[in-house]
């Protein structure tokens, strides 16, 4: 299912367009991440272009002078591919493959083709391919020779058309298979959500950009084992495990994809019954890279996505992580006030940030008032021990006490909330 051939190291020319109010400093800045990609995908990057326009041009994005020039600099640095930072219609990837006589692709697909490589589970697979089929679907009249396509005019249509159309039908009918693949595998997910939903744990859902720390967290914490490379989409597949707090709470964690800026919607589409974990969270610690050039964009374009998939309006915790090899990481802290300072390779930091999350789980949970008979000590020693007693008044009839308990952990207590 690969987009970018693997057998040889590609050469490949990048190519940024600034278009209002973008900058040309947002743009190099986002050029660095696609090539940051473009290695990840197993290719190096020859030369960079970089052009200001007000707006994309409709046939070729670029316009055609400046599709010629990119073919001129193509030839120059012997590049196999053209890689464009933004989306690009098929039509345009066809008109540019015409005129650069070679591959034109974008961001989207190094990105399908990276999550092509690091899926493992039998989900992610089908999750990834899913997304593959569903951006080449409309891509296919581009292939050319590739399916055998001849032009579709009046007294042209012939062998080239047959094989387009049995292409079409292969692809869709393999869509049809993944799609409802995905279905059941939702639906076990779900029965697993809701089981440990009866179960009362809090659950709390690691997020962040791309290779901002996420799994070395997991693995301090809970000793998951999760690989842990120091490249982009290192971790696909999703894990949960049982953490403890410090004040003795039980909470489930789930390690989550990395999102990055521009994240393809067919990924989002396909991810959508993995990603649903992430909107029933209790707590979403939100971890940023603190050595990262521009920690803020990565934060907002984290919440971009939190939003696409709706889980924006789920609590949130900043960790700012790396704090060992960040010198300005105490200033973002500072700049956001609740968020917590740790390195997730040196330990440092992270006992504070586990009792930040009891703190916050603790809050968000609801305050109940209890009266209790006086004969019922094994009841008030209880809740003290299972729940946060916030005040204790003594009244003829029995204790009156307010508390907050975890989620679900109120139920023991039904008979004795007033």
């Amino acid at each position: 299912m690969s987009l970018i051939e693997r057998t040889i190291r590609e050469r490949i020319v990048l190519v940024g367009v600034t278009i209002p109010p973008e900058s040309v400093g947002d743009t190099e800045a986002h050029l660095d991440e696609l090539a940051l990609l473009v290695d990840t995908a197993g290719a190096d990057v020859a030369e960079r272009v970089v052009q200001r326009r007000d707006a994309p041009d409709a046939a070729t994005y670029v316009g055609e002078g400046k599709a010629e020039e990119l073919r001129q600099v193509s030839l120059a640095v012997d590049a196999d591919t053209v890689v464009f930072d933004d989306e690009l219609s098929p039509a345009q990837s066809r008109n540019l493959e015409k005129i650069l006589g070679r591959t034109a692709i974008d961001r989207t697909a190094v990105i399908l083709d990276i999550f092509a490589q690091n899926a493992r589970t039998q989900e992610g697979r089908a999750q990834v391919e899913l997304a593959l089929l569903r951006y080449r679907l409309p891509r296919l009249r581009g292939r050319g020779k590739a399916l055998s396509q001849q032009a579709g005019g009046i007294g042209t249509r012939g062998p080239g058309e047959t094989q387009l159309e049995v292409d079409r039908r292969r692809l869709l009918r393999r869509i049809t298979k993944l799609e409802s693949e995905l279905r059941e595998l939702s639906k076990t997910r779900r029965n697993q959500r809701k089981a440990r939903a009866r179960s009362g744990i809090p659950t709390i859902s690691l997020v962040g950009y791309t290779n901002a720390g996420k799994s070395t967290l997991l693995n301090r914490l809970t000793d998951a084992g999760v690989l842990v490379e120091d490249r982009l989409f290192a971790t696909l597949d999703p894990r949960t495990r049982r953490l403890h707090l410090p004040g003795g709470e039980s909470v489930l964690v789930n390690d989550t994809v990395g999102f990055v800026r521009k994240l393809p919607h067919q990924l989002v589409e396909a991810f959508q019954s993995t990603l649903e974990v992430v909107k029933e969270s209790d707590l979403l610690v939100h971890v940023v890279d603190s050595a990262a050039p521009d920690p803020h964009d990565q934060i907002a374009a984290v919440r971009t996505v939190l939003s696409d998939i709706g889980a924006d309006r789920v609590p949130e915790l900043l960790a700012f992580n790396k704090s060992d090899i960040a010198p300005d990481a105490k200033r973002l802290v500072d700049r956001h006030p609740g968020s917590v300072l740790l390195s997730a390779g040196t330990g440092e930091g992270v006992e504070v940030l586990l009792r930040t999350i009891g703190d916050r789980l603790r809050a968000m949970a609801p305050v109940v008032e209890l009266r209790v008979p006086y004969d019922r000590g094994d009841v008030l020693a209880a809740l003290h021990r299972e729940g946060e007693v916030l005040s204790e008044a003594h009244e003829p009839e029995g204790a009156v006490l307010r508390a907050r308990f975890r989620t679900g952990g109120v139920g023991r207590f039904a008979e004795f909330v007033v």
